[in-house]
């Protein structure tokens, strides 16, 4: 047997982390501003403010908008998800468990990246509701209203997260879930994550601050309120370990997350405790 051949398991290894960590890791990364490639301990998104229009006299010199640039810094930070393999186990189970560790590594790192990103729009102060109720019909308006109020732009990029109790419940609601009000994606029979309603992609997501208790917080979100930084994207690292008849499977990335626009962020304060109506 050649004695490289475990240069080719590292490899095959580190592709199927990789998209593992594409297909079920992180649920979020795709719907926030992002930067790969990072160099350094940091990167800075910049928040650009509104111009304003002025008049001018016949000859007159144009008044400047003196645009606002603010910078966001977005700190990065290092984060492993490993594991051992014993040479002896792996005669012992009928399972590909390179797989599942593989898989465990990958959703692993994709949730920390989820988790980085909902902390940061939880730093938000605009808000609706009040933790006395599960999701309305009224709250869902009233988070999209402040949206419109905030003048974020509705351009497809619009992003809602619910919790899956809340998300039931807006299963309920005529207007969210009826064909007849949002198109031929019946709720009860689509496989994907999304929906769209009132402009906003809404998606079910189990990481969301206060799950399953009754000061519980949803989201709705545009995807340049939220910054995501790379400096290292999802890799794999395996070595022998003499001493522990092992091998040590290292995944490991270097990201983080900032809030750039509190106003293009929207808390939905409910009650994840309600019960879903009948």
């Amino acid at each position: 047997m050649s004695t490289s051949i475990d240069l080719s398991f590292v490899k095959q290894f580190e592709r199927e982390v990789h998209e593992a960590y594409q297909r079920q890791g992180s649920l979020l990364r795709a719907t926030v501003r992002s930067k790969n490639n990072v160099k350094g301990a940091s990167t800075t998104f910049q928040k650009i403010g509104k111009g304003v229009a002025s008049t001018k006299a016949r000859h007159g010199k144009v008044t400047p908008m003196n645009v606002d640039h603010t910078p966001v810094e977005c700190t990065l930070q290092d984060f492993y998800a490993g594991d051992y393999i014993d040479k002896l186990d792996e005669a012992k189970v009928n399972h590909d468990e390179r797989m599942v560790i593989a898989n465990a590594g990958a959703w692993g790192l994709g949730r920390k990246t989820d988790e980085l990103l909902i902390a940061q729009a939880d730093q938000t102060t605009s808000f609706v509701g009040n933790f006395t109720t599960g999701l309305t019909r009224t709250l869902l308006l009233q988070a999209v209203e402040s949206l419109d109020d905030n003048d974020v732009p509705d351009d497809g990029m619009r992003w809602g997260l619910l919790t899956p109790r809340q998300w039931s419940i807006a299963l309920t609601i005529p207007e969210f879930a009826s064909a007849d009000f949002v198109g031929d994606d019946l709720p009860f029979m689509q496989r994907n994550r999304t929906r769209s309603w009132l402009g906003v992609n809404w998606m079910r997501h189990t990481g969301l601050p206060g799950k399953s208790t009754a000061n519980a917080v949803c989201f709705t979100y545009h995807k340049n309120a939220l910054g995501h930084g790379s400096g290292a994207d999802v890799t794999s690292d395996i070595t022998w370990q003499g001493d522990r008849a092992a091998h040590f499977v290292n995944n490991m990335m270097s990201q983080g997350a900032c809030l750039i626009d509190a106003e293009g962020v929207i808390e939905i304060r409910v009650d994840d405790t309600a019960t879903i109506p009948a």
